[in-house]
């Protein structure tokens, strides 16, 4: 097995039906009236940004596990066929690939259906599990964070998390070379993952650390700078359109 600090880093990334997302972010994308289109947008958005920053950090592939059949020709249309700006065609980025969720029971499972996928390609790398919701996460503070997991890993840690925003939820899950993931997303997950003898990556982080769930987090992510499909969304808004 290769030393953790050589292991190449694969990241599971959940998506729900665009629709049923972010129930309680439900009329922030049109100013209150909750159109089912402008929430879908706004949705997609989040993921769209979240997926560009991660693709440029420190990760081999990005694996999208979704319900949603639109998801992976949105992902395709926005993000795999288009040229990312400010690098040549020989510089690397993640590869995205996207699975179906067949119908497995929550989001836990999905996560574990990814971690599965993902270890079976290969065993001896540092396998993840990243929210869809981070529209100001900057590629830097990815790589800080997997740096910070990759040194917990070499210490012996066998799994790390960073928690959100306000710390009883988690953003980001890591195992080791050949470790379980063991997703335990979902309220008050920080605390099981720590639990579990997951590890806390520390640093302020707050791209990474700012989910999106509430009108509120929005305007939080907003103040810190989303990415161009988060302010895209909104600008229709601003527009009236």
């Amino acid at each position: 097995m290769p030393p953790p600090a050589a292991a190449p880093v694969d990241i599971v990334v959940p998506v729900k039906s665009l629709r049923a997302a972010k129930s309680r972010l439900r009329g922030a994308a049109d100013a209150g009236v909750g159109d089912p289109d402008a929430h879908s947008r706004l949705a997609l958005a989040l993921v769209l940004d979240t997926l560009t920053a991660a693709r440029l950090a420190r990760v081999r592939t990005l694996l999208v596990v979704t319900a949603d059949p639109d998801v992976e020709k949105a992902i395709d249309d926005a993000l795999r066929q288009a040229r990312v700006p400010g690098r040549s065609p020989a510089d690397r980025v993640a590869e995205i690939d996207v699975v179906a969720e067949g119908g497995l029971p929550g989001l836990n499972a999905a996560l574990a259906h990814g971690a599965g996928l993902l270890r079976a390609r290969d065993p001896h790398g540092i396998v993840g599990a990243l929210q869809s919701d981070l529209p100001a996460l900057r590629p830097g503070e990815l790589d800080t964070a997997l740096t910070a997991a990759t040194a917990l890993f070499a210490g012996g840690a066998a799994r790390a998390f960073c928690t959100d925003t306000p710390g009883d939820g988690t953003s980001l899950l890591l195992s080791a070379p050949g470790v379980a993931l063991d997703p335990m997303f979902g309220a008050g997950s920080a605390a099981r993952h720590a639990g579990s003898g997951a590890v806390p990556v520390e640093g302020s982080l707050p791209g990474l650390r700012r989910d999106v769930d509430t009108a509120d987090d929005l305007r939080h992510a907003v103040a810190l700078g989303v990415g161009t499909h988060t302010t895209s969304a909104l600008a229709v808004v601003a527009r009236g359109a």
